[in-house]
């Protein structure tokens, strides 16, 4: 289906007829005030060319009415407008919380056979995982010193997936885990839903360490508890990884850090679930088990796509325009070729 924006634009059509119509014609009439030689052959020149011009003015000024024509056409804003698409709308809205602090940089995980640090395994295990959430509200928490909501809850999974990528450690500071900060400020976003839907509110946290500043996570459980948020906890990082010192190689604990008691706690006062991740295999398939939660069912949302065709009719009119300034270039560079070979011909006869 074909509509216009702004229809009235079409209301201009008339303009260039009523400005025609109102202006008079200037008087061109003047008094002889030099004697050329040559006048009457200049004279019937000048006559010709008027001649000339009359006889193309009318094929002109109908090009120019199209231009015009066109150019209130791209103006009027059109639009082609596709059939209605109905996107499924669950009625979840979902927050992830990621731990971006320095601990976070440890190289202790594998992907396709490489060694990455936590924070690039986890952006590639919850890339498929963000764009499986079709009709589910996303938002994105990033903590470490400080929490910060990244992006608010949105139906824009590309938005969502474009600020993980971009996120990167020093960028909420490196040196603490701010946990209880990130539920509190996932309680802050999601405390505004409607009372009937309170069963879809579901924060997913994910850190590799444990809280040691700002308020405490339990208490900020309470908190998501009061209003019916869910909280699924992750615990991210390996058991065991073979580091190289001055005393040869050493099997080393990276996950020494990881607070387990206080994560379960968190999560199964509010209903939620604790889960372990040493890799990323475990850690996909944790966000697998996330990705079947039952969905609240709501009305659906209608799409209908559509697509800006302006450029067209604005183009037709632009290409009209410099057919006409070429017409005219034309017409006036045979005038002073013809001038040119009169005065000529008089000095010849000198």
């Amino acid at each position: 289906m074909y509509s216009f924006d702004w229809p009235w634009m079409f209301l201009l059509l008339p303009l260039p007829a009523i400005i025609y119509g109102l202006s008079r014609p200037v008087d061109i009439s003047q008094k002889k005030a030099l004697r050329v030689p040559f006048y009457e052959q200049l004279h019937n020149l000048t006559k010709q060319s008027s001649a000339q011009k009359l006889h193309s003015f009318s094929p002109l000024l109908i090009l120019a009415f199209l231009a015009w024509i066109f150019l209130i056409t791209a103006s009027a804003q059109p639009k082609w407008s596709g059939e209605a698409i109905e996107i499924p709308v669950s009625g979840r809205d979902l927050m992830l919380a990621v731990d971006i602090s320095g601990s976070m940089e440890t190289a202790d995980m594998f992907f396709a056979q490489d060694a990455v640090n936590r924070l690039t395994a986890v952006k590639s295990v919850l890339q498929p995982f963000i764009r499986q959430r079709e009709g589910d509200r996303m938002g994105l928490i990033l903590f470490a010193d400080h929490a910060y909501l990244q992006t608010p809850l949105t139906f824009d999974r590309k938005t969502i997936e474009k600020m993980l990528n971009e996120s990167f450690i020093g960028m909420a500071g490196s040196k603490a885990t701010a946990i209880g900060d990130a539920i509190g400020l996932a309680v802050k976003r999601l405390k505004d839903l409607p009372a009937d839907q309170s069963d879809s509110r579901v924060l997913i946290l994910l850190t590799d360490g444990s809280n040691n500043t700002g308020i405490d996570p339990v208490t900020a459980a309470k908190l998501a508890k009061q209003i019916g948020i869910k909280i699924y906890a992750i615990g991210f990082g390996a058991d065991e990884m073979i580091v190289r010192s001055f005393f040869g190689r050493q099997r080393v604990n990276p996950s020494r850090d990881l607070d387990e008691k206080t994560l379960k706690q968190v999560a199964e006062s509010t209903g939620g679930q604790y889960f372990r991740a040493r890799d990323t295999e475990e850690l996909q398939k944790i966000y697998q088990m996330l990705d079947e939660l039952e969905p609240v069912e709501s009305d659906n949302l209608t799409y209908r796509p559509s697509k800006s065709l302006f450029y067209w009719p604005l183009s037709i009119a632009l290409l009209i325009n410099i057919f006409i300034l070429l017409a005219q270039l034309s017409l006036f560079n045979s005038f002073f070729h013809a001038l040119s070979h009169s005065l000529l011909q008089r000095r010849s006869k000198f």
